[in-house]
C-alpha cells in the first residue's frame, strides 16, 4: 500500500438525431469578450421526456478570464445534468458558468459544454442568449423540422423508433481475434481492521442498482490463526451474493519465530528449515476457510517480497520463491498458488518460477502490484507468463493524491480533483492492464474514503457503506465485464481516435468499455458488432453522472452512441 500520480470532466449525452440549433451574434462590452461573439445551441438527441444538448460559444475574445451564459426556456424544459460547465436553473431562467478544471476558460476564444434535460409536450430551442450580461442579437435557426412537436425517440437503453442509418463504423468489433480470458475486477477487505458488513459486501459485489459488481475479493492471511475468522462472514456473503466471485488470500508474513529477524515486521526472511511449516500454514488457512464454507480460489505465496516496511512483511528473492514453490507448493491443497506480488511486477521475482517446469506446475497465477510498474516499462504483456498460460493479475494499487493533506472532497460526487485522478490515473491503468492481456485488476481497500464505498471518516466527508464516484467508475468494468469473458479485437476510425476502448465477448454479448479522457464529446459514434444486435444497453459515469443509463440507437449490427467528454462508459450488446 503506497502511492503514485497523473490528471479531468463529463457525461454522455443520448441518442443520435440532431433536432435543433441556435446561433446569435453578441456585442460585448470592453473587457468582457470580443465583439462578434456567437452561441450555437444544438439538441444532439431527444427521447420521450428527455434530451441532450451541446452549446458552443465562439469568438469570446483572447484571453477570457471567465464567462456566464444565460437563456430562458419557453416550454417548461429543465436541465438535469451538465458537463464541462456549471449549469443552474431558476424557473425558466438558465445560467451556465465556466469551470476552469476542464479548460473551459479558453485562450482560443471558444468554449463548449453540454447537458441533459427534460421536456414534456414540446422542446423548442431558446430564442435569445446573454453572455456576461450582454444580450445576444440573433435568433434561432432549427436545422430539422420544427422542434415544437418532435417525434419522441424511446427512453435510454432501448432502440430508437427511427434507427440510425447504416454507415461507416467508428468502432468495429472483431470477435475472431481473441486475447486473454478475464478473471475479474476487485478490491481488498481490511487487512488489519474490521470486516465489511453484510450490506457493504452486497453493495460491493452485487449486480443491482447502485451496486458495483466486484468479482474478486482479496483478504489477508494472518500469521496468527486466531485472527482467521475475522473476515469469514464478509467472504461468505461475497461468495453467496455475488456472481462467480473469486477469493484471493495474501500473506504479509510468516509467524515471527520462523523468520531470520524473529519479527512480523521489517522484512526478514523465512528460514529454510521452516519452508515446510510455512506450506502447512498456508494449507491450514485454506482448509479452515473451506470448512467455514469459503473457497479460497487463489493463495499468494507472499505479498510484496521486495518490500520490508515497519509493518507485517517478509523478504524473498526470486530463486527462494522458485525453491519454495517447487519443493513445497503441492502441499497447499484446494486452491491455486500465485507468485509473487512484487511491488512493481518485477520479473526477477517470477521468471525463476516460470522457467522451472516443476515449480511452474505448482502455480496457477502470476501476480504483481502497480506501484512503479508503468514507470518501469512493465505495464505491458508479460510474454513469459503468456508462453506458459499463467494468467497475470494486478493485485494491488492505492492512489489518493487528490486529497493533498486531507479534506472532505471525497464525499462530493462532482469534485473535479477526485474525478480527474479517478479517470486519468485509475481507470486509465485498468484499461491499459486489459490491453496488456492481464486477467484481473484488484484495487486496494474497497471500503475507504478514497475508494469504492465510504468509510464514514468525518474529515473526508463520506458516508459509511455508500458508493463513491470512484466505485461507480470502476463498476463500468467490474459490473459488465464478467469472469470468463474474453477480450477481443477492435479497430477504430479517426473519429474515434480520442477514445480508449476494449471489447469483450461472453454470455452471448459483446461488451465495450470506452474511456474518453479528452475534453470533447464524440457524438454519433457508430459501433459495428459481428452480427445483428437484439438489445443494447449504454451506461456512463462522469464527474456529473454515476452509472447513468443513456440512449443508444440500433440498426442491424450497428449501434450509435454519444460519448461524453471526460467520461467512462460501457456498451453492452446482446447478439
Amino acid at each position: 500500500m503506497r502511492k503514485l500520480r497523473l490528471p479531468r470532466t463529463a457525461l454522455v449525452t443520448a441518442g443520435t438525431v440532431l433536432l435543433a440549433s441556435a446561433a446569435a451574434a453578441v456585442a460585448m462590452p470592453a473587457g468582457a469578450a470580443a465583439a462578434g461573439c456567437s452561441v450555437n445551441y444544438a439538441v444532439a438527441s431527444q427521447w420521450q421526456g428527455g434530451f441532450g444538448a451541446n452549446v458552443t460559444i465562439t469568438n469570446l475574445g483572447d484571453p477570457v478570464s471567465g464567462w456566464t451564459l444565460t437563456w430562458s426556456y419557453g416550454a417548461g424544459q429543465t436541465v438535469t445534468q451538465a458537463w464541462s460547465a456549471t449549469v443552474t436553473q431558476s424557473g425558466a431562467n438558465v445560467t451556465a458558468k465556466n469551470v476552469d478544471y476542464n479548460g473551459s476558460i479558453p485562450t482560443n476564444g471558444t468554449a463548449s459544454f453540454g447537458f441533459n434535460g427534460a421536456w414534456t409536450s414540446s422542446n423548442p430551442a431558446p430564442t435569445s442568449f446573454a453572455l456576461n450580461g450582454v444580450t445576444c442579437t440573433g435568433g434561432t435557426a432549427p436545422t430539422t423540422s420544427p422542434t415544437s412537436s418532435p417525434t419522441p425517440t424511446p427512453t435510454p437503453t432501448s432502440s430508437p423508433s427511427t434507427p440510425p442509418p447504416n454507415g461507416p463504423a467508428d468502432i468495429t468489433v472483431n470477435t475472431a481475434t481473441k486475447y486473454q480470458t478475464v478473471d475479474g475486477f476487485g478490491a481488498a477487505v481490511s487487512i488489519w481492521g474490521g470486516a465489511w458488513s453484510t450490506a457493504e459486501t452486497q453493495t460491493l459485489v452485487g449486480l443491482g442498482p447502485n451496486q458495483l459488481g466486484l468479482s474478486i475479493v482479496r483478504t489477508g492471511l494472518s500469521p496468527v490463526s486466531s485472527e482467521w475468522g475475522t473476515q469469514v462472514s464478509a467472504l461468505k456473503t461475497a461468495k453467496s451474493y455475488g456472481s462467480n466471485v473469486k477469493i484471493m488470500a495474501s500473506p504479509w508474513t510468516a509467524p515471527a519465530a520462523w523468520k531470520t529477524n524473529n519479527s512480523r515486521t521489517n522484512g526478514g526472511k523465512l528460514k529454510t528449515d521452516y519452508y515446510d511449516d510455512y506450506a502447512n500454514h498456508l494449507n491450514s488457512y485454506v482448509q479452515y476457510m473451506r470448512n467455514q464454507g469459503v473457497t479460497i480460489d487463489v493463495t499468494s505465496v507472499q505479498n510484496e517480497p521486495d518490500w520490508h516496511p515497519d509493518y507485517d512483511s517478509m523478504d524473498w528473492s526470486g530463486t527462494e520463491l522458485q525453491t519454495f514453490v517447487r519443493e513445497q507448493g503441492a502441499k497447499v491443497q484446494n486452491t491455486k498458488l500465485m507468485v509473487a506480488e512484487a511491488v512493481n511486477l518485477n520479473y526477477g521475482y517470477t521468471d525463476p518460477t516460470l522457467n522451472d517446469a516443476a515449480a511452474r506446475n505448482n502455480i496457477g497465477y502470476i501476480g504483481g502490484h502497480l506501484y512503479g510498474t508503468e514507470a518501469s516499462g512493465r505495464l505491458k504483456p508479460y510474454t513469459l507468463a503468456q508462453q506458459y498460460n499463467k494468467p497475470v493479475w494486478m493485485t494491488e494499487w492505492n492512489l489518493h493524491e487528490a486529497d493533498g493533506s486531507g479534506s472532505n472532497i471525497w464525499g462530493n460526487p462532482s469534485n473535479a480533483a477526485v474525478w480527474n485522478e479517478t479517470l486519468d490515473d485509475i481507470m486509465r491503468t485498468v484499461h491499459k492492464s486489459m490491453e496488456s492481456n492481464w486477467s484481473a485488476y484488484v484495487w486496494w481497500y474497497g471500503k475507504r474514503y478514497y475508494s469504492f464505498i465510504g468509510d464514514g471518516e468525518a474529515a473526508y466527508g463520506t458516508t459509511a457503506g455508500a458508493p463513491l464516484k470512484r466505485g461507480y467508475a470502476f463498476s463500468q468494468f467490474a459490473k459488465y465485464v464478467r469472469p470468463g469473458y474474453q477480450r477481443v479485437a477492435l479497430t477504430k476510425s479517426s473519429k474515434a481516435s480520442p477514445l480508449e476502448v476494449t471489447a469483450y465477448q461472453g454470455d452471448g454479448k459483446v461488451t465495450l468499455v470506452i474511456l474518453n479522457r479528452s475534453t470533447s464529446a464524440v457524438n454519433n459514434a457508430v459501433i459495428q458488432a459481428p452480427q445483428n444486435v437484439s438489445k443494447a444497453e449504454y451506461v456512463a459515469t462522469s464527474q456529473n453522472a454515476s452509472a447513468a443509463s443513456q440512449s443508444v440507437g440500433v440498426n442491424g449490427n450497428q449501434v450509435s452512441v454519444n460519448v461524453g467528454a471526460r467520461s467512462i462508459s460501457t456498451v453492452v450488446l446482446t447478439l
